[in-house]
């Protein structure tokens, strides 16, 4: 049997499969203080926030709004989902600016866990494998992140936030009891995936190393990332890197746009064009809520500085959401835009 890569070898290595085994190597090597404080570091920020996890976002644009052969078929989707992300998000800072946070928090943590169920059906969809190790795999793979999230749930006093302090729900003290019964449920169940691939491998001599390796990889980033480690900059690497760069590999090797102004691009410029859209979409985003809003890299968006500081909770209220909509818009439109249909 082949193995079932989305690209080739090379490509699903570097790009897809070893981001976060790379990112775990640049964390254990970084002093201490980036791995136990919330210190974070100006160059940690832009390499990581901006030139990663937000520019990500921008990189689906190559397969919904620059893809005439995509949008056509779904413009009322494509054009009615920013709408409604627009007009939930006023409707959530109008009534409470941290439930808006916190709504936006959670369901940037359902795409991300998603995202490594959908690297997990692509590395499983030429396996003929039993239904109940198939299933296995599912648990296995959501395990591997709704544990570290229920346990940084319980967990009080992480130096890390997924937007803004607060954002998440906790409980008030340290919920050891529940904590050591749910780690007891995870440590079971990765056994059970190495017994059932060590089965599979008696049976068919052949291991599924992409599947295998995706499946390692979520497993020690979110882990090491979220409870074994309690630092800003540990967090951020270890979830961006391992979820933004995966995300930019997949949309380049697979959604490119066939025809129109952006195709031509592509094809006159490649990959530095692709990057530099990403770039520079994401500095323009960050500098606008920087100059606007959070006023806290003057030194990085110095173009930004002479913007008019937004503070009356009105404005504020029309402000955020819009700011926010790349990312609520990616959020959402990334449950429709891999499904296989016609045109998706």
């Amino acid at each position: 049997m082949t193995q079932p890569w989305i690209k080739s070898p090379r490509f699903d290595g570097l790009f897809i499969l070893l981001p976060p085994f790379a990112a775990l190597a640049v964390v254990l090597l970084l002093p201490e203080r980036f791995r136990s404080t919330d210190e974070m570091p100006v160059i940690a920020w832009v390499s990581l926030v901006l030139l990663i996890d937000v520019a990500h976002v921008y990189s689906t644009l190559f397969r919904t709004y620059f893809d005439p052969a995509r949008f056509r078929p779904r413009r009322r989707l494509f054009l009615t989902i920013p709408l409604l992300c627009y007009a939930v998000g006023v409707g959530l800072y109008s009534l409470d600016a941290g439930w808006f946070w916190r709504v936006l928090a959670y369901l940037a943590v359902f795409h991300f866990v998603r995202q490594q169920y959908g690297f997990l059906r692509l590395y499983a969809r030429t396996e003929t494998a039993p239904r109940p190790y198939r299933q296995l795999d599912t648990v296995v793979i959501y395990t591997a992140t709704l544990y570290p999230l229920l346990w940084w749930h319980l967990t009080p006093g992480r130096h890390f936030n997924w937007f803004v302090d607060g954002d998440f729900w906790q409980t008030a003290s340290p919920q050891t009891g529940i904590r050591t019964v749910l780690t007891a449920l995870y440590v079971g169940l990765l056994l059970l995936y190495v017994a059932k691939e060590v089965r599979l491998y008696q049976t068919r001599r052949w291991i599924n190393w992409p599947r295998n390796l995706l499946v390692a990889g979520t497993v020690l980033s979110w882990y090491a990332g979220i409870v074994l480690f309690n630092g800003d900059v540990a967090f951020t690497m270890l979830n961006v890197v391992a979820h933004g760069i995966p995300y930019i590999a997949l949309i380049w090797a697979t959604s490119r746009p066939s025809r129109g102004v952006w195709a031509s691009l592509l094809r006159s410029y490649g990959i530095v064009f692709f990057l530099s859209v990403l770039v520079l979409l994401a500095y323009l985003e960050e500098g606008l809520w920087d100059g606007l809003v959070w006023h806290e890299h003057p030194s990085v968006f110095g173009l930004f500085g002479q913007l008019p500081p937004v503070q009356t909770d009105v404005w504020l209220a029309w402000l955020v959401p819009l700011l926010s909509l790349p990312q609520s818009t990616h959020y959402v439109l990334d449950g429709f835009i891999w499904r296989n249909r016609p045109g998706g």
